[in-house]
């Protein structure tokens, strides 16, 4: 098993993973601790693959994963929508490598080593 239990259940960490997935999708740089960011970037890794696919079954799989948020208020656009036409487009050269993980330091309270998770 080579991933990170977090610490949660099955079923809360991927609640987990999905709900950090969409924000990243939404906000494309949140941040986080680092062990959540290590396991968030493979798999926002496969979801920006999907995007690139872009074909149907490509959006059905990524829709049973990411959340339906609002990303865009004024056009109405939705985390899925901009992952495949905002943000899979602009890593179609590109074969894999969509993140960057920038260390900050420990977090104040339990000194948990805190990270930015960002698109590239």
């Amino acid at each position: 098993m080579s991933y990170r239990k977090l610490g949660r259940t099955t079923s809360q960490r991927k609640a987990l993973l999905r709900d950090l997935a969409t924000d990243l999708i939404i906000n494309e740089r949140i941040e986080t601790t680092e062990a959540r960011a290590k396991e968030l970037r493979s798999v926002m890794e496969k979801m920006i693959t999907l995007g690139k696919r872009g074909d149907l079954h490509a959006r059905r799989q990524a829709a049973a994963f990411i959340r339906k948020e609002v990303a865009n208020s004024e056009t109405g656009q939705d985390a899925l929508q901009k992952l495949f036409s905002d943000i899979a487009p602009r890593y179609q050269d590109r074969q894999g490598g969509y993140t960057r993980i920038l260390k900050l330091g420990p977090r104040r309270g339990d000194g948990a080593p805190m990270v930015i998770i960002e698109l590239v």
